[in-house]
């Protein structure tokens, strides 16, 4: 067995893989659309190849459906890989610019690599949500180094294999380890921190990139909500509702997170909820554990946990579920109603598959509410009303919106996805992903020498 790297040996080797990044900057910037190209196609045939070993990583590391993983660890993954490679030509293009005062000159933005960068990822889509972003690195002619969560070893111990079969250290390298190391990782003066986690996590991430002046782009979360308005087919909603905070446990940033519906309405979406949730989970009045991921730690169960109670205790009524397994981390899909903005599963983002309800009178009412609240990474609405949609839109701000369905603005490659204020800073995503890598660069040329 082989002894573990002591804590100077290990800031010794960032400080030496990130000197060799800054002095290879430039070759990597100066490289063509097809060099690129060439990398991603690697990067792609090594996620391929290694697709089974990811799935085992990521079961070893949490309890998630196997499909589950296949779509949003690997398949995701190469298909973005792909649409960087496809689209890669047309967004090295420079935008040529008619210069107002002198048109016989010329002018034109160009987009350039940032330098050396660092990707933080998170746990809930361990791999996914770094080599997406990593792709759109590449793509724009950066450096990069990664650090995956320390929650998720065995996925970060494949991401580094993948890497090291792809690049050389000098462009794109890969550190496993705990916090320490991402607090090492923070003290070096990067050009870009893309960083995707918690709302806290990332204060420290923008203070951090500010004592070097880092560009960075936030991909956080908040408290999503829902509103099901007049002509909405409910029965719908409900099953859509339900199949959303069964995908991942409950634990995707975009996952809706609260509701409201017209008292004349609930009781139908709720059994809606239920059924969608029994169908597609239950067997034999017994949940299929397989089927729906677990919790990711126990601390953030007793969390999950502690919301739940705290609202059951302050009258909110458990209208679907409300079982929750220690043993496993099983927390089963959960509906609540008669919840009130003073509990705490109103406060915090809740990150599991509970989602409680509220009653509403009129829509001023809930734009009201959502108007005094952070602006969250996410908002759905399902209407029957076009002139409804347009007020909300007119009156609320969000990183993005699904109307009449759910996660549809983020899985649309063509749209850029990220937040605002507290739930995020920056977007990505195809072209957006390729632009947040890079510098948009003014270039004016004289028609003669001076």
């Amino acid at each position: 067995m082989t002894d573990q790297p002591t804590a100077a040996d290990l800031g010794a080797d960032i400080k030496r893989v990130f000197e060799a990044q800054q002095a290879h900057q430039w070759d990597v910037k100066a490289s063509t659309a097809e060099q690129r190209k060439e990398k991603l196609a690697k990067l792609k045939a090594a996620v391929e190849a290694h697709a089974d070993d990811i799935v085992e990583a990521v079961l070893k590391d949490t309890r998630k459906p196997e499909g589950e993983i296949r779509v949003t660890e690997v398949m995701n993954v190469t298909n973005n890989i792909q649409l960087n490679i496809d689209s890669l030509d047309e967004w090295m293009q420079p935008t040529m610019v008619t210069p107002t005062n002198n048109p016989d000159d010329q002018a034109k933005i160009v987009h350039e690599a940032r330098g050396v960068c660092l990707i933080l990822g998170p746990w809930n889509f361990p791999l996914g949500l770094v080599f997406g972003p990593l792709a759109a690195a590449v793509a724009a002619g950066n450096c990069c180094i990664l650090k995956l969560t320390d929650l998720c070893p065995n996925v970060a111990r494949i991401a580094k294999v993948i890497v090291e079969e792809v690049f050389e250290e000098n462009e794109v390298a890969v550190f496993e380890g705990d916090v320490s190391v991402a607090e090492a990782l923070l003290d070096l003066p990067f050009n870009h921190i893309f960083f995707t986690g918690s709302t806290r996590v990332g204060k420290i991430v923008m203070a951090a990139a500010a004592k070097h002046l880092a560009s960075v782009t936030l991909e956080l979360g908040g408290k999503s909500p829902v509103i099901i308005d007049d002509g909405a087919n409910v029965q719908a909603v409900g099953a859509a509702l339900a199949g959303a905070k069964q995908f991942n446990g409950g634990q995707a940033c975009i996952c809706p997170d609260y509701v409201f519906v017209k008292e004349d309405k609930r009781a139908e979406l709720v059994e809606a909820f239920r059924s969608n949730v029994e169908a597609n989970l239950y067997e034999d009045g017994k949940i299929k554990k397989e089927a729906i991921a677990q919790i990711v730690n126990e601390g953030n169960f007793k969390r999950v946990k502690g919301l739940f109670d705290d609202a059951v205790a302050q009258g909110a009524t458990v209208a679907v579920g409300g079982e929750m397994d220690a043993s496993d981390l099983t927390v089963h899909p959960t509906m609540l109603t008669n919840v009130t903005p003073q509990m705490k599963i109103l406060q915090e983002e809740i990150f599991a598959p509970i989602l409680p309800v509220m009653t509403y009178d009129n829509l001023d009412q809930v734009i009201e509410y959502i108007e005094e609240r952070d602006k969250p990474l996410a908002m759905y609405m399902f209407s029957g009303s076009d002139e409804n949609m347009d007020k909300v839109l007119a009156r609320t701000s969000s990183g993005g919106v699904t109307l009449n369905g759910v996660f549809s603005h983020y899985l649309e490659n063509r749209l850029p996805f990220g937040g605002v204020n507290g739930s995020g800073m920056g977007s990505y995503h195809g072209y957006f992903g390729y632009k947040a890598f890079s510098h948009e660069r003014a270039v004016y040329m004289h028609q003669k020498a001076a």
